[in-house]
Formats: C-alpha cells, structure tokens, sequence
C-alpha cells in the first residue's frame, strides 16, 4: 500500500489544484490518498472524485493548526465527514486572524526594508482566508530575498526570526474533539518539526492520547531519515498508529515528492489499516 496521507492544494498554501494534487499523486503511485489543507475543507469533492475517477482509494482529510505550549503544532485528521457542522465551525473560527497576522508580518519585513510583501503575497492565494508563512515565502523568493522557500523560514519567517508574528490557534483538545465529531482519526503532524524538550513532548503525547488522538506521521517528507527512526520509537513507546505522508505543497519545494517516501517500519500498525 502507497500511502500518502498529507499534502495539500491550493485550497490551503499549496500551489496545484486538488485535482492537479490527485493527478500528480496517481502519476507517483501512491494507491491511498488524503489531501489535508490547512483549516479548510473546501477541496475535498474535488479531491475525491478525481481520485476515484483514477482509481485511488481516498480518504478525506484536513490539518488542523493548533497552539500548545505556545508553540504551533499541526494536528491531521483523517476520514473526516467534511459536512460535519461541529468540524466545519471549528475550522471557520480557527481562520479567522489570519489576515491580521498577515498585514503584520508584512509591517514587521517592511520594517527590513522588504516593501509590499502582502500584496505580494497575495497573489499566491487563491483563498485570501488562508493566507499564510508559505505565501509570503514564496512572494520573498521571487524577489530574490532567499533562495527558497526553506531559507525564508531559516531567515525571515521562522519563530524567532524577525518576520514571524506568533497566532493563537485552536487547542490540542478542541482540534481533536472537532475530528472525532467528524468520525476522523487525529494524528500529530511532523512531530520531528516542534522545538520542544523531551519532557515537553512526553507531556503533548500523553495528553494527545488522553484526548482521543490515535497515531503520529512517522515518515513524512518533513522529517530526516533520522527522524523516521525516531518516532518510530515513539509510536512503539505510547502505543500510537503510524502515519506516512509527503506533506507535498508545490513540484520545485519541499525534500520528496507524492508517493515517493520510504515504507513504514514493519512492527508498526499503519493507521490506513482502518480503512482497507
């Protein structure tokens, strides 16, 4: 089974279509897809139709933004109801601010000489509600400011670099009560991506498993071969189910293309299985 269960379109801060993703998914081989924008569920008919029309299995997604130890975390769901009013709520209410802290980051690179970055930026977003980091780097890029959008984050939009703006986003509790109303599965994200101590991530599983959340991505195109490794451990540690994804956004960025990833370690209990 070719799992690839995170990427996302231009629904969120992708730059395909989801039926450019699902093509572009099939074209690699992956034979169990989800697409998991950010907050947003809008591209899902699109994603399930073309992928069946290939036929892929489908599973419908989402990746829920959320503040936990005032750090952001990214909580996917997965076999969500995309109707579900408790889910779709949720994610409304997480949005909203974005477009502030958007006119902000873009005050804070003006302030470095950087001049309409959110026009700029705009011009990357096809839904103006989800303005984020990516579109921004993206504009910088274009510009000649850093020579991807990696190096943006590494230099201007990172936390603590001198274009982030911190957000407060949904809870830990809310992201995964609004996926469980919605009959999904909750995994942590790249978990190899938090800056946290041991002792804080021991806390974030624990009270992830406390919550109902169920697995954790274990391969992902976010973490190093290193990392694969290590939240292995992890997911035999807690108990969790493994997930794999490529977290794909555009062709030319991020380190692996969909479907291209590494299998899981073979002890591990994929979370697709649910769905098989």
């Amino acid at each position: 089974m070719n799992a690839d269960l995170h990427c996302h379109s231009n629904v969120s801060d992708g730059q395909l279509t989801p039926v450019e993703v699902a093509q572009r998914a099939y074209a690699g081989g992956v034979t169990l897809w989800a697409l998991t924008d950010h907050d947003e569920v809008a591209g899902q008919a699109q994603a399930r139709s073309e992928a069946e029309s290939l036929g892929m299995r489908y599973v419908s997604g989402v990746e829920i933004s959320v503040t936990w130890a005032a750090r952001t975390v990214h909580v996917v769901g997965l076999g969500i109801d995309p109707a579900c009013p408790e889910l779709v709520a949720g994610l409304h209410a997480t949005r909203n601010g974005r477009g502030a802290r958007a006119r902000a980051m873009s005050d804070a690179l003006a302030e470095l000489g950087i001049e309409g970055a959110y026009e700029g930026a705009l011009r990357y977003v096809a839904n103006p509600e989800l303005i984020s980091r990516t579109h921004f780097a993206r504009f910088l890029v274009e510009r000649g400011y850093a020579a991807s959008t990696a190096d943006v984050f590494d230099r201007y939009l990172g936390e603590g670099k001198p274009g982030y703006v911190p957000h407060r986003w949904a809870s830990l509790e809310n992201a995964v009560q609004w996926i469980r109303a919605a009959g999904g599965v909750a995994v942590i994200a790249h978990p190899g991506r938090y800056k946290y101590t041991p002792l804080e991530f021991d806390t974030l599983f624990g009270q992830f498993l406390d919550l109902g959340g169920k697995a954790i991505e274990v391969v992902t195109g976010s973490h190093t071969p290193d990392q694969y490794r290590e939240y292995a451990d992890v997911a035999r540690r807690f108990g969790f189910e493994a997930s794999r994804g490529s977290d794909f956004h555009a062709p030319s960025e991020g380190r692996t293309e969909l479907g291209k990833l590494p299998p899981l370690p073979s002890d591990l209990t994929p979370v697709w299985e649910r769905w098989l």
